[in-house]
């Protein structure tokens, strides 16, 4: 059996990703920042084949602890970054994690034998640091693709710009080291809905469905959001787990970032239907996701099918 080391592997999409790979047949092994908060993690002991998962703690500043962890991993998922939008201190809770945590990881792989391939869970963010808004440069009535110059303004939510950063930090390293002798594939997926795995109460995800279905606005950044009517793109948290998975399983994909996206809804249409009602607008499709389509052989599930599982 293989193992697959999955950083944040306890969280939202992290719960489903070592679901996946539990299923598939691998030995698992995942990391928590703290060990002694069961809560975090106890929820992935009771999945199906659990007697190959292995919870490890681990600081992601941590080099040391970083090339511990990998050690045995053929292939090894970063998805260790927080999804914070309320911070005190961007630089200690955001960019630092996000981004001396990604030079950390990439320096202990080089120092790490036997890693097969690499997936980094990036975000919508490393194209687009406006998400949930437009990119400067597009309307609502284009398309943004892979191909697309990617938007940074120094004006975005610290999030965004530490994850495009953190992007940018991986694609001059792939620049930089043409014989790695292993594949580094990131996934990048817009506003990820579905149903937690976990009862956890501190999931980001989770936390924007809650909002939209009671219609809170716990700040002027997310009234905004009612006031303009935005679109807001989504995409099912079981699409990016399989997307994670197939990029993690499919050769000759080096360096390449896939867009991950269902459809495109405006608020008050993803409120209705986070309420189990029929939105009355018709979705867009804004980012494309055709070539994860055609590398991944992936296809995404309508927008309603995440937000309707929320609420069962």
């Amino acid at each position: 059996m293989k193992k697959v080391g999955i950083i944040g592997g306890s969280g939202f999409i992290g719960s489903y990703n070592t679901q996946k790979f539990l299923n598939e047949g691998y030995n698992v092994k995942v990391s928590t920042t703290d060990i002694s908060k069961k809560e975090k993690y106890e929820h992935l002991l009771s999945l199906k084949n659990a007697e190959h998962l292995q919870i490890v703690q681990l600081d992601v500043e941590n080099k040391t602890a970083l090339i511990d962890f990998l050690h045995g991993c053929e292939i090894v998922i970063h998805g260790g970054t927080p999804f914070q939008l309320d911070v005190k201190n961007p630089q200690t809770e955001l960019f630092d994690p996000t981004i001396k945590g990604t030079e950390n990881f990439l320096e202990a792989i080089q120092q790490t034998a036997g890693i097969e391939k690499i997936v980094f869970i990036a975000s919508v963010a490393a194209y687009n640091t406006n998400f949930p808004m437009l990119p400067g440069n597009k309307t609502e009535d284009e398309q943004f693709n892979e191909n697309d110059v990617p938007f940074m303004s120094e004006q975005s939510h610290p999030y965004g710009q530490a994850k495009f950063i953190a992007n940018q930090t991986v694609n001059k390293f792939i620049a930089d080291n043409a014989n790695l002798g292993f594949e580094i594939t990131s996934v990048s997926p817009v506003g990820v809905m579905g149903k937690s795995l976990s009862s956890r109460q501190d999931s980001t995800s989770t936390g924007i469905q809650f909002l939209f279905k009671n219609k809170i606005a716990p700040n002027p950044f997310f009234q905004m959001f009612y006031d303009n009517d935005i679109y807001f793109a989504l995409v099912d948290v079981k699409d990016v787990a399989e997307a994670i998975y197939k990029a993690a399983t499919t050769q000759n994909i080096h360096g390449k970032n896939y867009l991950l996206s269902s459809e495109s809804y405006r608020v008050s249409d993803i409120t209705s239907m986070l309420n189990n009602q029929i939105p009355t607008g018709n979705p867009k499709v804004f980012y494309s996701s055709d070539l994860a389509k055609k590398d991944l052989d992936i296809s995404f599930k309508p927008a309603a099918v995440p937000l309707n599982s929320y609420s069962s």
